[in-house]
């Protein structure tokens, strides 16, 4: 693959072309939840996956290895799933990764420490419309819902910076993540996932900056969609937004090995 090319729309006529070339049943499926598999809401308990959409997930991974690598906790993303994947990676890649199982204990330790210090910081946070979210092994703080989002994110930043231990911070969409440092973020936990389940090839698909940390390893083994385009997205391949996934699906399970389905209102179909 071109690591050289500008990034492409997943249904033009070169996206799908790279997309039929790409795939086959011995590659790992991947996907984000937030935003990739489900729209971002302003509650994030909110969040729902169509029928439709599960219904092709589940098809999906009767013909091949599925994931989903989420910052949500494995626990809150089994809840909005609907389908279970054969790997379930939580917390931006600090829960559920294969090898690693014995670190979470370690994890929500130091998470339980700045949330406390982070109550103490930001006492008046609720009435800012901020709202700090323990996920066990992460810990997010959230600001979609303030009056003045610049104001309320510096607020956030100003308040991380006085964290002890401290913390890894990765950006988000009105949200701020924390993470302990050794914890592995995204794009770790795909590796790890090729290397233990000894997959030659893996898509993934996400809309977040959480998800460029998958994006950016740039492998030939690795096909990479974002979820609405960005110019300085590592990504190689876009789709327009988050409602394009099932068309995509739809087009990856009538590409794939299994129950004959009919393609021809598929883009995969377009030559």
């Amino acid at each position: 693959m071109n690591h050289s090319q500008r990034q492409i729309y997943l249904f033009s006529k070169p996206g799908l072309r790279a997309l039929r070339t790409f795939i086959d049943a011995a590659t790992l499926f991947a996907f984000d939840l937030d935003g990739t598999l489900a729209a971002i809401v302003d509650d994030p308990q909110q969040i729902e996956i169509s029928m439709a959409l599960k219904r092709e997930l589940n098809d999906l991974k009767t013909r091949a290895a599925t994931a989903v690598i989420t910052g949500r906790s494995r626990e809150d993303a089994q809840g909005h799933l609907g389908f279970m994947p054969d790997y379930l990676v939580g917390n931006h890649g600090a829960e559920g990764v294969p090898g690693w199982e014995k670190r979470p204990d370690t994890f929500r330790s130091l998470v339980r420490a700045w949330d406390d210090q982070l109550h103490s910081i930001l006492p008046q946070s609720a009435e800012e419309g901020i709202v700090i979210e323990n996920k066990g092994n992460s810990l997010s703080i959230h600001y979609r819902n303030a009056l003045q989002r610049l104001p309320a994110k510096e607020l956030v930043l100003r308040a991380v910076d006085q964290l002890n231990p401290k913390p890894k911070r990765l950006g988000g969409k009105c949200v701020v993540n924390l993470l302990p440092e050794e914890a592995p973020d995204k794009g770790e936990a795909v590796l790890e996932l090729m290397r233990r389940g000894d997959y030659r090839k893996v898509f993934f698909a996400g809309d977040d900056l959480t998800d460029e940390d998958v994006f950016r390893l740039r492998m030939d083994a690795l096909f990479t969609v974002r979820i609405g385009p960005q110019r300085q997205s590592e990504a190689l391949y876009y789709l327009k937004d988050q409602q394009e996934m099932l068309p995509l699906l739809c087009s990856i399970n009538g590409l794939l090995p299994g129950v004959a389905k009919k393609t021809e209102n598929h883009p995969i179909a377009v030559k």
